[in-house]
């Protein structure tokens, strides 16, 4: 039977094309307007950091041990309470809406499905209620309100939905100078021009099934998630006004939050173990290492690089974004201390690609490379994994084991 919200993509056909999170990004961008997988693709700046991500992985080698007898591996772990089938999820990605219809549902469909974590960006173009409706268990990421009262009023709906993890993304006192968006023609708020006209007319099938289609359906898109109540069309032009004043946040909002917040509490954008420290005493459940994919401050160290001495510092579950593409990119940073590893740009071009079947196969692509490459560590399960299994290129001996 045929989803009501993607067109069914027979797997063999997926299987035979997308071998790796990496295919389906050339797609992607045959398939998306310019402004829309420019949005996507592109960082801060000189898109130093966004390359520099992807660089400290080519930094870390992994040392296998061999007859240890894999044969009943697992690469299931446990976070929070909940065991998730893979050490791996879906990082949030605002605007996903635009990329594939209904983006934040397949996406959400597909991670709950495979028993994987997914997180809700607080910039979706689609209510929290229908998302957590269609996949419960997922978490929220909140972007907060310039004031007390924003902020309680967005927590309390956020509870009412259903959501019992909060991510809090502190990494965007002010907007980032992302000049590839200006280079490609996207905007915020978008600008209907003549130029953004050509973009749809020559990627019809995104015009029709996308826009079109969301359109006829559900109305033009508004953020739906940024606040207590429905936020402004993506065309507005109070869109910059709504999402600034945050440059005055602190500490104490964070211990406010925790104060009113009973589920767990996660901070999203640390790349210190100082604020490390500082959220772990604010009363956080865990920390997510970020540099927000490369979007915000071009030149800031890649997540991976800081992630052992963040690891070292605190207690709580250390998790990590930014960059992330091969299974064993993923266990690099699995025996360097992190929890969990949130993968953001291959599942949203895989939506674009072939809606929930294409992030379903992005999802078994993975998963499938980090069962190979834990067998041929010589590991059980993610369990195993430590510093002893990692050298860093510039380094002669082995990081202490923890």
């Amino acid at each position: 039977m045929s989803n009501p919200e993607t067109k069914d993509v027979a797997p063999s056909r997926l299987a035979n094309r997308f071998l790796s999170l990496n295919c389906f990004e050339p797609v992607a961008r045959r398939r998306l307007p310019r402004p829309v997988f420019g949005y996507v693709s592109g960082g801060a700046e000189d898109n130093k950091s966004l390359q520099a991500n992807r660089d400290a992985f080519d930094d870390v080698s992994l040392v296998p041990r061999v007859l240890t007898d894999v044969s009943r591996r697992s690469q299931s772990v446990t976070v929070f309470g909940q065991e998730f089938a893979s050490p791996f999820g879906v990082a949030p990605m605002g605007l996903s809406a635009l990329s594939a219809y209904r983006g934040d549902i397949v996406q959400a469909r597909a991670a709950r499905k495979a028993n994987i974590p997914m997180i809700l960006s607080g910039a979706s173009l689609i209510p929290m209620e229908e998302v957590i409706a269609e996949a419960p268990g997922i978490w929220f990421q909140a972007y907060l309100p310039a004031d007390d009262a924003g902020i309680d009023a967005l927590i309390d709906r956020v509870r009412a939905a259903g959501f019992r993890t909060l991510v809090v993304t502190v990494d965007i006192p002010i907007s980032a100078n992302r000049e590839n968006n200006v280079r490609n023609g996207f905007s915020t708020p978008l600008r209907p021009s003549a130029r953004l006209a050509v973009d749809g007319i020559t990627h019809p099938r995104w015009l029709v099934e996308t826009l079109f289609r969301t359109v006829a359906r559900h109305g033009l898109p508004h953020f739906e998630n940024s606040f207590a109540n429905r936020g402004v069309p993506v065309f507005s032009s109070t869109v910059l006004r709504n999402f600034a004043g945050r440059d005055h946040f602190s500490w104490r909002h964070i211990e406010r939050i925790r104060q009113r917040w009973g589920g767990d509490l996660l901070i999203k954008g640390i790349l210190s173990r100082e604020d490390a420290r500082i959220a772990e005493q604010a009363g956080v459940d865990g920390i997510v290492v970020s540099n927000h994919g490369g979007r915000q401050l071009d030149g800031a160290i890649a997540p991976l690089r800081v992630l052992p001495e963040i690891v070292d510092s605190v207690q709580v579950p250390v998790l990590i974004d930014s960059g992330f593409r091969r299974g064993s990119d993923v266990l690099k940073a699995i025996a360097l201390g992190a929890r969990l590893v949130f993968v953001g740009r291959p599942f949203n071009y895989a939506a674009a690609v072939a809606g929930e079947a294409g992030v379903a196969h992005a999802i078994r692509l993975l998963a499938a490379e980090v069962d190979r490459n834990l067998a041929m560590l010589g590991a059980h399960g993610c369990d195993e994994l430590n510093r002893t299994h990692i050298r860093f290129l510039r380094a002669s001996e082995p990081l202490a084991a923890r």
